[in-house]
């Protein structure tokens, strides 16, 4: 006999599961939209701590109207870790909203160079997915929130080359179980490197760590050594002090970089492995290979500036070992056969020959202390360059590294009263674009050597121009006229009295492997004879890069500093060399001249260099219009309507490539421009 279950039966038992339903299902419905738009209404939050008003152009799409694939700088995720599509022919990235979405997450803020003037808010911990944070090259101010460690999933950050004051976190450390990069670089983080809160903390897949260019203090820390997955280590330019731990060799590195701090003591054995370039700048007392030899108790380094007597035999040490050098260059010139290369050699010889009786002057400073008779004895050498006032060698160090060595021709130097104190204010100046004076030599009889930094990369002009000429997108060649602008800025308003250039071209702004420039033959009028500044002048005109009203007056000063950084940045523009050609004819390319002539034709865009415009929507987002015409302010004919070094600064760091280019990708590490 079947069970019968009566009408009435049903609804008695399906009545309160219904009305529970109907309880119950509202709360439901609250809790899905509120864990799938939790992320989406942190984001509006965090919007404004970054000081992302609705003038910002990136961050005014984070807003409830808008697609979340149109939020410029986020990248999504799905709730099992799937990225988003968010292409144009994805549904998905015109319909989702806010309100709508299907449970996603941030995965990535990708927010380089976009004008961020706030701070860094702690609810970026709460983005319970978050796994990238670039926040890098923007004007963000205050501390590290102490939050940022509570996260559970950011495994790369980089919160480089803003305003960020006050101490690195602990808690920084807690995200080491999954982090793999930390660019805390170009702040002005001050204290020590903290102690992980707990011990024992190994980052087993932190590959860089970079907290150069800050404030930091206190030693290096051996907890660094935990952190055996670490392969790239900076901590150049703070004030650490201390000797280096022996037990980083613990760790893989094959980048090392301790540079300007004031470690001191025996270079570890593992460190030698690296060039002296990854310890230069520190205290005297710091030495071992590469550096100098710690045998024989503390070196005897000079303070900056700090003038010593060398003993006869020493200045024939230096003579030799000069001429040792040479001698390579000049083998390979008789080779050549040439009666111009016999007289190269003749005038060497000659200006390097020294009675042993004699005696020589040597003055030392920041960074030059490792400079010894003994590292230069031995020293090999080659020619890079010849001019009429002075000829400039690559000089290579038996204990390791090269510097560059400038011989100032006999005649072309001022009196020694005046001499000295210029070359004592060019050994001051020290700035990350500026190419560093370490020593100044002369000789009994007059001879004048001046050695700097040797960067091997070679010259803008060389990456513009030259055979094995560099891929150079905007990005890459905004950051070198950035850095040149800052180079020149620190020559103008770095000492008391501003320095002119008086020499600035693209042969003379060097470019390092990340795309930084270096200024150098800074200053050299203010060591040379009226005569030999003349003939500097001559040479620049015929390269393009003299102002019109030096025709008249024969001393540079700022405004014509100025105009070269005008031709300098339509160079970079253009891609074309100016002044004289280089094929031999009489014919001059004027830069401002064919700007000029375009504009007036309507084919502006025409001027710039096809590898520049390479991917790129149109030059005027992307800035190239403005750098134009901030190239064409810098030539003004009239030196009183040209800008100051400062607004020009001002200028290039408004329109730095935005981050939806193709030619700029926040993954890349500081200094490096992806191709």
């Amino acid at each position: 006999m079947g069970l019968r279950i009566s009408e009435t039966a049903v609804m008695v038992f399906w009545f309160p599961v219904a009305c529970s339903l109907v309880f119950w299902m509202p709360l439901l419905l609250t809790t899905v939209v509120a864990q799938s738009t939790s992320d989406g209404n942190l984001l509006l939050r965090i919007k404004v701590s970054l000081g992302g008003g609705d003038d910002n152009l990136l961050l005014s799409t984070w807003n409830t109207t808008i697609p979340l694939c149109q939020w410029r700088g986020i990248q999504w995720a799905e709730q099992d870790g799937t990225l988003l599509n968010c292409s144009a022919s994805s549904l998905v990235s015109t319909n989702l909203t806010l309100y709508k979405d299907p449970s996603i997450f941030a995965h990535s803020i990708q927010l380089p160079a976009a004008g961020l003037t706030g701070t860094i808010p702690k609810e970026i911990a709460k983005l319970s997915n978050l796994q990238k944070l670039y926040l890098g090259v923007n004007m963000l101010k205050g501390p590290i929130p102490l939050e940022l460690g509570n996260s559970l999933s950011l495994a790369s950050v980089s919160l480089s080359q803003n305003q960020l004051n006050g101490t690195i976190p602990p808690s920084i450390w807690n995200l080491c179980s999954q982090l793999m990069e930390l660019d805390l670089d170009h702040n002005g983080l001050a204290g020590s490197i903290p102690d992980p809160a707990l011990p024992n903390v190994t980052c087993p897949n932190l590959q860089k760590l970079d907290l150069s260019y800050n404030q930091l203090d206190g030693p290096v820390p051996t907890f660094l050594s935990n952190f055996t997955g670490l392969h790239v280590l900076d901590l150049s330019n703070n004030s650490l002090s201390g000797t280096i731990p022996d037990a980083l060799a613990n760790l893989s590195l094959t980048a090392l970089n301790l540079a300007y701090n004031n470690l001191s003591g025996p270079i570890p054995m593992f460190a030698q492995n690296f060039s002296q370039d990854a310890f230069v700048g520190n205290s005297p007392s710091l030495c071992g290979n590469p550096l100098q030899s710690c045998a024989g108790g503390q070196p005897s380094g000079s303070q900056q500036g700090h003038h010593s007597r060398l003993s006869p035999g020493a200045v024939a040490g230096i003579v030799i070992a000069l001429m040792a050098a040479m001698v390579v260059a000049v083998s390979v010139l008789i080779a050549l056969g040439t009666t111009h290369d016999r007289k190269i050699k003749g005038e060497i010889l000659n200006e390097f020959e020294e009675e042993e009786s004699g005696e020589g002057r040597l003055v030392l400073f920041e960074g030059g202390e490792h400079l010894t008779v003994d590292d230069v004895l031995n020293a090999t050498g080659q020619v890079l360059s010849k001019t009429s006032y002075a000829t400039l060698y690559k000089a290579k160090l038996t204990q390791g590294g090269t510097i560059v060595l400038r011989l100032l021709r006999e005649g072309t130097c001022k009196e020694l009263q005046s001499f000295l104190p210029a070359i004592n204010d060019l050994g001051r100046l020290r700035h990350e674009n500026l190419v560093p004076l370490r020593a100044f030599y002369e000789g009994q009889r007059g001879e004048k050597l001046l050695a700097y930094d040797y960067i091997p990369k070679g010259s803008l002009a060389d990456a513009l121009h030259g055979a094995g000429r560099q891929h150079l997108n905007w990005a890459r060649r905004h950051k070198i006229a950035l850095g040149a602008a800052r180079g020149l800025a620190h020559l103008h308003t770095g000492l008391e009295t501003p320095i002119i250039h008086g020499n600035l071209k693209s042969k003379n702004v060097l470019v390092d492997d990340y795309h930084v420039a270096h200024l150098t033959d800074y200053g050299l009028d203010r060591l040379m004879s009226p005569s030999a500044a003349a003939e500097m002048m001559a040479a620049a005109s015929l390269e393009g890069y003299k102002a019109p009203e030096l025709q008249k007056m024969k001393k540079a000063n700022t405004k014509t500093d100025i105009y070269n950084f005008g031709i300098l940045l339509l160079e970079i523009l253009m891609g074309k060399r100016p002044g004289r050609n280089s094929s031999g004819s009489d014919e001059i390319v004027d830069l401002p001249s064919i700007v000029k002539a375009a504009v007036l034709e309507e084919r502006t865009t025409q001027v710039f260099d096809a590898e520049i415009l390479r991917g790129m929507r149109t030059p005027a987002d992307d800035g190239l219009l403005q750098a134009l015409r901030l190239a064409m302010g810098c030539c003004a004919p009239s030196p009183s309507v040209r800008p100051d070094i400062k607004e020009v600064i001002r200028q290039l760091e408004e329109i730095r490539p935005k981050m939806h280019s193709p030619l700029y990708t926040p993954r890349t590490p500081r200094g490096s421009i992806p191709d």
